[in-house]
């Protein structure tokens, strides 16, 4: 794997547990608010630390004529599945449940997966889902992960509505449910390819997008599909030993057009989600006289010492201790003032993680 971007610009190196926190069990949200907007919002000063407790459905008045909303509009896609094992040679017989978890598109037909069992499962094994669909293991990489080459079919993402689950993160201590296929994707997802939600933007609704536009605030949206390194905990202990997986984005025209219009006019970028901010400012470095409408994949670690180009304001959730999107919202607003923000948000019993509440830094 190439070496991430990562930008240092401290003497002694960072830890990971230098971003942990206590967090109460009974804190991480297993159900989404009952009303999608709903959530509660804790506003933080960049520069102050200051804080206010509030609601998401205050977000639009926090926002000015001119300032741009960048949104990322990938859309999830069951990207758990359940599979029957057979060997490689034709007269073994299916054996066991096998549970995948689709994490990056390579090209058409083969995907990266995680694997649970993932001892039993080696190369030339066909992990099959259903009649007609099924896919061979092609190759074999480290904590469960495979490389699965999908049999051909007509519609490989109609294949994954019908027989796939929506993947939940694991904190979240249940099935997934119907319910889960609306309120774990954002109302603007457009593009299929994630297998997690961009969850800052589970909040919007078309009648909050409405507001925000009345009061001025222009809307862009970027691509990137969220993909393995959700799910997989950091396991090296300094910060500059961190190497994320990539993933894959799109710049439209009309967003690069927008983003460079707001940053030569002095208007604010304000970013709903941590995807979005690794999107961006991945574009910001590709080369100069401004972002350039392009597709590409980006492991970019954004972590305290990171000079940020584009992003002026943050929507993003509370995320898990010790994980890299704590310390992208360290970068942006300060280790010590995130910190005590999160136990702030502890103490006034915010709800954590995917389906909880939110915070918006600026």
């Amino acid at each position: 794997m190439q070496k991430a971007e990562s930008y240092f610009l401290w003497n002694d190196p960072m830890l990971v547990t230098d971003f942990d926190y206590e967090l109460p069990e009974e804190l991480i949200a297993q159900q989404p608010p009952q009303q999608r907007g709903g959530a509660r919002m804790l506003v933080v000063g960049r520069e102050s630390g200051a804080l206010q407790d509030s609601m998401f459905a205050q977000f639009p008045g926090l926002l000015s004529d001119g300032d741009l909303l960048v949104l990322n509009n990938s859309r999830v896609i069951p990207a758990r599945l359940f599979a029957t094992r057979e060997g490689s040679g034709a007269m073994q017989t299916p054996t066991g449940r096998i549970e995948v978890l689709l994490t990056e598109q390579l090209d058409e037909w083969e995907w990266k997966a995680l694997v649970r069992p993932g001892r039993k499962v080696q190369i030339g094994e066909v992990l099959r889902f259903a009649d007609a669909f099924s896919a061979e293991v092609v190759a074999h990489g480290e904590f469960g992960e495979r490389t699965l080459r999908f049999r051909p079919v007509a519609n490989f993402y109609a294949q994954l509505e019908m027989l796939g689950h929506m993947p939940l993160p694991p904190y979240i201590h249940r099935q997934d449910e119907m319910g889960d296929r609306e309120r774990y994707q954002t109302v603007y997802a457009q593009t299929p390819g994630s297998v997690a939600a961009p969850t800052a933007g589970l909040h919007f609704t078309p009648e909050t997008l409405a507001r925000l536009r009345a009061r001025g605030v222009r809307i862009a949206y970027v691509t990137l599909h969220v993909g393995l390194g959700t799910f997989q905990p950091v396991r090296v202990e300094k910060l500059e030993d961190i190497r994320l997986h990539r993933e894959r984005y799109t710049l439209p025209e009309e967003t690069a057009v927008e983003i460079n219009a707001a940053l030569r006019e002095g208007r604010r970028v304000i970013a709903a989600g941590t995807t979005t901010v690794r999107t961006l400012e991945h574009c910001a470095r590709i080369g100069p006289g401004g972002l350039q409408p392009h597709s590409g994949a980006t492991e970019i670690f954004i972590s305290p010492g990171f000079k940020f180009q584009v992003v002026q304001g943050l929507l993003t959730n509370f995320h898990l201790p010790q994980s890299t999107l704590l310390m992208l919202v360290s970068a942006f607003a300060g280790r010590e003032r995130v910190l005590a923000a999160y136990r702030h948000a502890v103490k006034q019993r915010y709800h954590f993680f995917s389906y909880g509440d939110c915070m918006f830094v600026s």
